[in-house]
């Protein structure tokens, strides 16, 4: 599948699986169409019916081990009738059991992905991650394996930015501050291992847009979606006239989201503000001062 439009260079592209067509959201144009639907033709209302009517197994997922792809012994103890297994038969079992794992982690390679990808699954619950996400970062830190770029280098810390370099091309806000927090690194760490990683991947990390961290701090300062709009018009302004050049995008959207709420009567103090966005009221005073002066927002702070 295209990543970009040929058109107009857009990577807005989007698979419409009601009508067979691969699209551009930019410009309209029709990169592919009559596609052939890969999905189950059958439906299933309980895993009952699932097990009955399906053909195959599971789908291949990289943030498992093995895939997915290998053969779990139950430990239940049970044979397949599920009748209860013998004292003697049910020891065979759970020796059988432990050998499966430690033939599963035999080499270097299979331990490394057994500590690093049960670390990506905490700090993706920690920070409510995505499971499409999760997967995406599980298949990027196999690539680093095999190209050799974790040698020398913290687990944690390839992890935490690989997590962010994910964040970052899939738009979904997430700080270093806060990928410092969840593993237990430096922010400055975090940061020297993500560039490498993108220098060494050759990855293209689009621009963090501040307009995406704006629903998730009015959510938590529980603040309307009139108020949600209103800051993103802010910042669309704020970046037509390039004030947003330079500047966090944290704290610029930290300080729309303040004005916002000024305009629309939802006052929250700056220091609220600050705590939900993890910058410093300083920044959100500074930010706010160059809004209101360039944008001749007419607000009484």
């Amino acid at each position: 599948m295209a990543t970009k439009c040929p058109e107009c260079g857009s990577n807005r592209i989007k698979r419409d699986n009601s009508k067979g067509e691969i699209i551009c959201e930019k410009c309209g144009l029709v990169l592919s169409e009559d596609i052939v639907d890969m999905g189950k033709e059958w439906r299933s209302f309980d895993s009952d019916q699932f097990d009955e009517v399906a053909r195959t197994g599971s789908p291949k997922k990289y943030v498992k081990l093995n895939k997915g792809l290998v053969t779990m012994i139950d430990r239940r103890g049970r044979d397949l009738r599920g009748d209860k297994l013998s004292a003697r038969n049910k020891a065979q079992m759970y020796r059988l059991v432990k050998w499966h794992k430690r033939a599963s982690v035999s080499s270097s390679m299979q331990r490394n992905l057994s500590i690093a990808l049960t670390e990506l699954r905490r700090i993706a619950s920690y920070l409510n991650i995505p499971e499409s996400l999760v997967e995406a970062g599980a298949f990027l830190y196999r690539k680093t394996v095999e190209k050799g770029l974790i040698r020398g280098r913290l687990i944690e810390a390839v992890v935490a930015a690989i997590l962010y370099t994910i964040c970052r091309i899939y738009h979904v806000p997430r700080t270093l501050n806060e990928m410092a927090e969840a593993s237990g690194l430096t922010k400055k760490e975090i940061g020297r291992t993500y560039r490498f990683l993108v220098r060494e991947l050759k990855l293209e990390i689009p621009m963090t847009n501040p307009i995406h961290y704006i629903p998730r701090f009015a959510a938590e300062l529980n603040l309307s979606g009139e108020v949600q709009e209103k800051g993103r018009e802010i910042i669309e302004d704020a970046i037509k006239k390039g004030l947003i050049s330079g500047r966090g995008p944290t704290g610029v959207a930290a300080a729309a989201v303040y004005i916002a709420g000024l305009l629309k009567d939802e006052r929250r103090t700056q220091k609220e503000v600050a705590n939900v966005a993890g910058v410093t009221e300083v920044t959100i005073r500074n930010r706010y001062r160059e809004l209101r002066k360039e944008l001749k927002i007419d607000v009484a702070a």
